[in-house]
């Protein structure tokens, strides 16, 4: 059976991210193929798939090697991000269907308890798979895609501490999702973009050596929640 070369991109960037390869390292087919257990074919494809997508870079005389990203790219990813996740609550706003509602609001009510629970580890999960929907939600395959991509990038570059206030974070969940469910697409926008540039206040840069870190700039102005529950 034929592996798709999709699978064979998802495991080699799932690896990538988790650190399984350095920064630098070379890529080699051969190597690869053993690894996932599949032919040289869909792992060159892969690899042409991770260099579009920036986790990969050709080098003259090496080959496919890690990507090495620089301070400057890593701090643009979140910029992008803070400027597309509330584009995406704002479509979401305008295009949800009740499915997505549902699974919106079952995600904010397993988060809520989670947090009161102070389980960490499960309320980091739950936290992508509401960005996610989220982003699925906005009715736009080629955003939902970037947004993929930019938290695949962002997990790679920056290691994220848990909020201080897991509960207080979400109750912003759970505030974006109303003013999804009433197609409120400004009030939508408004709070995911707090939201999400108060998180970058955890989001700490991964340098080779381990002891580098810089504290992302943060809003010091809290997301105002009042008055969206009716």
């Amino acid at each position: 059976m034929r592996i798709p070369a999709r699978s064979v991109c998802t495991a080699i960037r799932d690896d990538i991210v988790a650190g399984v390869y350095e920064r630098g390292s070379r890529l080699t087919e051969e190597l690869l193929a053993r690894r996932y257990g599949v032919s040289r074919v869909p792992v060159r494809e892969a690899l042409r798939t991770l260099e579009a997508e920036g986790f990969v870079v050709t080098r003259r005389h090496a080959g496919a090697c890690v990507a090495e990203p620089t301070e400057q790219e890593a701090a643009d990813l979140l910029e992008m991000r803070t400027l597309l996740e509330p584009l995406g609550a704002a479509r979401a706003a305008q295009r949800r269907t009740e499915a997505h509602l549902k699974v919106l609001r079952g995600l904010v009510r397993l988060g809520q308890e989670r947090a009161r629970r102070g389980s960490s580890e499960d309320l980091r999960s739950l936290g992508g798979w509401f960005h996610e929907t989220l982003a699925q939600s906005s009715g736009s395959p080629a955003l939902t895609s970037t947004l993929g991509q930019l938290r695949h990038k962002i997990a790679w570059m920056y290691s994220v501490e848990a909020p201080a206030n897991p509960a207080e974070s979400w109750t912003e969940h759970g505030a974006i999702v109303d003013a999804v469910a009433r197609g409120d697409s400004d009030r939508a926008r408004a709070i995911t973009a707090l939201h999400t540039e108060r998180a970058m206040s955890a989001h700490r840069l991964r340098f080779p050596g381990g002891d580098r870190a810089e504290r992302v700039r943060t809003s010091q102005h809290p997301v105002n929640t009042a008055g969206l529950r009716h």
